[in-house]
């Protein structure tokens, strides 16, 4: 058993890309972070961490670690795999925030971690990978889907800012550029009702597949079926674009965003643990 490094993407997708195609829904968050160092490579202050575990040129674990993110695991094949990953990432004295993968391998490496680095280690999020491969009918909010442009820009950073703190506590990133690329991509649409009142993001980034996120919609404009019609209109576009499916996911302690995302034909796949570190 060893642990190879990768500091070409293509090379790595390459050679991943059928393990982790083998379950798509269970890798969808490692094969969206493939997708989007393949095809939207960014400047960054630390190259990714690509490494997978093997023996015998068979894959026993995919690590994917982009910065300043969590750490991201695959289905793992031998435990003594995560071994060598936390040691590798300890070794290497690499910053990791948190890992993110299904729940019990999300807890088996946190605890490796916390015995090789003290670090102490807690839930931070549940989450349900949800896949649709058909939209159900669902009654239509007033308005329509439009995508969003530079003219929508002070909007759009601050609706980032309010969904990052809502979702997950904090700003976990820069939301100047994160809209930067979302408007030269074309990936943030608006529901227009008179004015805006919601907001998706949404575009293929799966092998066959699209991927929805962010959704937000501010309180004053909830419980009017807007996230509703917004998400299932690009989802149906997303489809007729030709993608087969389109995955969401959703904090399994919302239960209102739950049923609104089941409603349109999103089913839930999987559980998803995201673990912090301290």
């Amino acid at each position: 058993m060893k642990l190879n490094h990768f500091q070409d993407a293509d090379l790595f997708y390459e050679r991943v890309k059928d393990y982790l195609g083998q379950h798509t829904a269970r890798h969808c968050m490692l094969l969206r972070a493939c997708y989007a160092l393949l095809h939207n490579p960014q400047p960054r202050d630390r190259p990714p961490y690509l490494a997978i575990v093997e023996a015998n040129s068979t894959i026993l674990a995919v690590a994917i670690w982009i910065s300043p993110r969590y750490l991201m695991l695959s289905q793992v094949q031998d435990w003594a795999a995560l071994d060598l990953i936390a040691q590798d990432l300890s070794d290497r004295q690499e910053p990791l925030r948190g890992v993110s993968s299904l729940p019990e391998i999300a807890t088996a490496f946190a605890q490796r971690w916390q015995a090789l680095t003290q670090q102490t280690y807690q839930l931070s999020l549940k989450l349900w990978a949800n896949q649709l491969v058909q939209v159900q009918p669902i009654s239509s909010a007033k308005g329509f889907l439009r995508l969003a442009g530079e003219g929508d820009r002070p909007l759009l950073n601050s609706w980032l800012k309010a969904f990052d703190i809502e979702a997950l506590g904090q700003i976990e990133s820069n939301i100047e550029a994160s809209v930067d690329r979302a408007l030269i991509q074309k990936t943030l649409y608006l529901w227009q009702d008179g004015v805006a009142v919601s907001m998706a993001g949404g575009r293929k980034s799966l092998p066959n597949g699209g991927w929805i996120s962010p959704v937000y919609t501010p309180p004053e404009y909830r419980r009017k079926g807007y996230a509703s019609s917004c998400v299932a209109t690009l989802t149906q576009q997303l489809l007729d674009q030709g993608c087969d499916y389109c995955m969401l996911f959703t904090d399994q302690a919302n239960p209102t965003s739950n049923h609104i995302y089941q409603a349109i034909g999103y089913q839930p796949i999987c559980d998803w643990y995201d673990y912090s570190f301290h």
